[in-house]
């Protein structure tokens, strides 16, 4: 019998016994002693062919995905040890330190979110006892000090008003005060929709034997970073936002400072997930390749896709892009009566707007009706805004003059049906 014949006789055993109950003193793999039961059929039933409606995602997070990147997703699975496999990974890496302007060998994408890329640095690069000046400007300096102090760090919180950024001044003073070991800023807070200013900083923490931590889990690729001129030593960021990726992937970058602290650690970090020692070494940090998780393939794939779409346009033109729908959308916004929620221009993220809630209008009825009847994610307020603004992100792939059309309908149409009129 041939190779082929045989085959074709197991293919047809394997499908009739799929098909007939099996007998009842049936035992398959089961263990001497192991008890096998009848199987709890309830849930069995099929669901059927997964649906997904389709909605355009204008809200902070996560944004469309571009038609490439879902593409790149349904490709074959590769073994997470496979040269084809570490090829792709190379070409992530490169990917990354061009939209985070680096020649850095330490750039990775962490297999998680953006919390995941957060823990990682704060684990990697504090020791219990060091200091921290985290600088609150929002829900996400919030989470770094709550995760610093789990890690058992010192924690100074340098906070600012509800809607602006903290002053050069202001850092300054707190570094050259406590003299940390990491300063903690983010440069796009997604919570309240404020840019902050990372000018000068860099220079300022190295004297001052610290090192710069930037969240830009918003930001990177829809607004300038240049992080070996600035001076950044450790960076995170998120993969479903400017880069326009599935959630899941968190890109990471540490400068020979960063990774310096890192090996000059007393104990080695209290994670074993997310050791950068060890997650480093799966990326070729130190010229080779050990096998420390697997990866996720499927969403790698996605990620050098879309980090190949961000070099093939350009980070100027991207950048272009980004603001020219950032003004097209206030233009529209302020011609319905409404205002940005940051007082101060200069502060103002154009990734993720904040729109102020006029008084008298239910916020979270336009964001209904915007979805139910135009399928566009409009965002309430998180954390400290709560109850107070819409958001509306403005990111990768969704950059578009006629998405943010869309949305300015979408604003109103609801206006309208509350009865509200520009002042």
């Amino acid at each position: 019998m041939s190779s082929k014949q045989v085959a074709a006789s197991l293919l047809r055993q394997f499908s009739s016994s799929r098909s007939a109950a099996a007998p009842a003193t049936a035992r398959f793999a089961a263990r001497a002693g192991e008890e096998v039961s009848t199987v709890d059929d309830s849930f069995r039933p099929s669901k059927g062919v997964l649906e997904v409606p389709s909605r355009l995602l204008m809200g902070p997070g996560p944004s469309n995905a571009h038609p490439r990147v879902l593409t790149a997703q349904s490709l074959p699975l590769l073994g997470h040890m496979h040269p084809p496999f570490l090829k792709i990974m190379d070409d992530i890496q490169d990917g990354l330190r061009y939209a985070l302007q680096t020649k850095s060998k330490y750039t990775l994408m962490v297999s998680g979110t953006g919390h995941a890329g957060m823990e990682a640095c704060i684990a990697n690069l504090l020791e219990p006892g060091d200091k921290i000046v985290v600088g609150n400007t929002g829900i996400w300096g919030e989470r770094v000090a709550e995760m610093s102090r789990r890690f058992r760090a010192d924690v100074i919180e340098l906070k600012a008003p509800v809607g602006a950024t903290l002053s050069f001044e202001a850092i300054k003073a707190s570094v050259e005060l406590n003299k940390p070991a990491v300063l903690f800023l983010c440069q796009g807070e997604s919570s309240t929709g404020t840019h902050q200013s990372l000018a000068g900083l860099g220079e300022l923490c190295k004297a001052n034997g610290t090192l710069l931590l930037v969240d830009t889990v918003c930001s990177l690729g829809g607004v300038p970073l240049f992080a070996d001129s600035w001076g950044v030593d450790a960076i995170y960021s998120g993969s479903q936002k400017c880069l326009s990726g599935p959630p899941g992937a968190a890109p990471l970058f540490f400068s020979e400072r960063a990774l310096a602290k890192l090996q000059s650690r007393k104990d080695t970090p209290a994670t074993y997930n997310l050791d950068m020692n060890l997650v480093g070494d799966y990326w070729g940090w130190f010229n080779k390749r050990s096998y420390h998780h697997t990866g996720p393939v499927s969403t790698l794939y996605a990620m050098r896709e879309a980090l190949a779409i961000l070099q093939d346009e350009g980070l100027p033109a991207i950048w272009a892009r980004t603001q020219a729908c950032h003004d097209q959308l206030w233009h529209g916004l302020n011609g319905l009566g409404l205002e940005s929620f940051i007082a101060n221009k200069e502060d103002r993220l154009i990734t993720v707007n904040t729109i102020r809630v006029p008084e008298g209008v239910d916020w979270a009825m336009l964001v209904k009706n915007a979805m139910d009847k135009y399928s566009v994610e409009i965002s309430g307020g998180l954390g400290p805004t709560a109850g107070k603004v819409w958001r509306v992100g403005i990111m990768g792939y969704n950059a578009r003059p006629q998405n943010i059309e869309m949305v300015i309908s979408a604003f109103r149409d609801g206006l309208a049906q509350q009865k509200f009129k520009k002042q």
